[in-house]
């Protein structure tokens, strides 16, 4: 049963697959037997949610293959082949920081359609348009839902899930988590094995170029000033604009998936350098490159600044008024110039509205 698995989902199965009684269930967990059954009793009325229906299907075949299969090499590889079905903890912890963190940006939901393997974040964007800002495989999204991290208030043919005040909390709790991971790896001597080199290479994928975090917010700057409304009414920053800037970020993200070590963008905002010159069809993380570095030339110093603090590396305006010595308040203007410019620039390459995978 993988780690994450709740208690209560825990004796559930184990009374409903494995045909454990009540009351030698409470002895084992050392609570009252009512206590117990009124756990097993409220999994079962949390049957009716589609994504935890489908999380204690998959769950309940390990217990049940558990329970029957013979101790030996047919064990061992049937567990393996069940637990690809379901998400490991550390995986489903980097994809909980993902998602969650795309819940809570105003008017998100999490879609899932029936019989489908992928769920979407989609964003409402105002005046009757949305976005799909990610993508999320079922068992992900059936583990946030067993955990009680989402909640859908009506399953239909196509649910919709928010993200609920425990789901807040344990975002919280992954960043706060992530964050001292982080900092104990920086701080660690160069030659001491930790004995925990996965982890470290993925933390050193998530942290700045720089030696800082990428990010430490649940929401990124552009969806945070999307929300803001100039004084007739009209958002600062109109659809499109957002459009752009994820678009900047998509390709940012591409990008760094070709190699372990991170990049430094910086280089790529003077004139001259074009990586992969030379290439005649260049593919995948290449060709994310060379898009997201034109990108970046196009918009030059200043401009690449700000578009690549706040869209990529998700800093805060204030922080970026402050590195580039901006009076205050003056970085929103500048960021909406360079998602215009932006916008330019994708819609003269690829048209309008294209390119954007996610």
């Amino acid at each position: 049963m993988p780690a994450w698995v709740p208690e209560e989902a825990r004796l559930y199965l184990a009374h409903t697959e494995g045909g454990e009684g009540i009351r030698k269930l409470a002895r084992e967990a050392g609570r009252h037997a009512s206590t117990v059954l009124r756990q097993v009793r409220r999994m079962e009325t949390l049957r009716d949610d589609p994504l935890v229906d489908g999380a204690l299907r998959k769950l309940g075949g390990i217990e049940a293959g558990a329970m029957q299969a013979r101790p030996g090499k047919e064990c061992g590889t049937m567990a393996e082949a069940l637990n690809d079905m379901t998400p490991d903890a550390v995986t489903l912890a980097r994809e909980a920081r993902r998602v969650l963190r795309r819940l809570c940006e105003n008017g998100a939901v999490l879609a899932v359609a029936a019989e489908m393997d992928k769920a979407v974040v989609v964003r409402d964007t105002g005046q009757g348009g949305s976005a799909r800002t990610a993508v999320v495989d079922a068992p992900v999204a059936q583990a946030l839902a067993l955990k009680g991290w989402i909640a859908c208030e009506a399953p239909a043919r196509i649910s919709r899930y928010r993200i609920t005040p425990g789901g807040r909390a344990a975002l919280s709790h992954l960043l706060a988590e992530q964050e001292n991971k982080l900092r104990g790896f920086a701080e660690a001597q160069a030659g001491f094995d930790t004995g925990r080199a996965a982890e470290a290479a993925l933390d050193a994928e998530e942290a700045d170029p720089r030696g800082r975090r990428r990010y430490v917010i649940a929401e990124s700057p552009l969806a945070v000033l999307a929300r803001r409304r100039e004084k007739d009414g009209a958002p600062f920053l109109a659809e499109d604009l957002v459009r752009a800037g994820e678009r900047l970020r998509e390709d940012f993200e591409l990008a760094q998936m070709g190699q372990r070590a991170a990049q430094n963008w910086d280089q790529y905002l003077t004139e001259g350098v074009v990586p992969g010159a030379g290439e005649a069809h260049p593919r995948g993380p290449e060709a994310a490159r060379l898009r997201f570095s034109a990108a970046l030339r196009e918009l030059g110093p200043g401009l690449g600044d700000v578009a690549l603090q706040c869209c990529c590396y998700l800093e805060g305006l204030e922080t970026t008024e402050k590195r580039m010595g901006w009076a205050a308040r003056s970085g929103k203007i500048v960021l909406r110039i360079a998602l215009q410019r932006l916008k330019r620039h994708y819609d003269l390459t690829t048209g309008p509205g294209g390119g954007l995978i996610g």
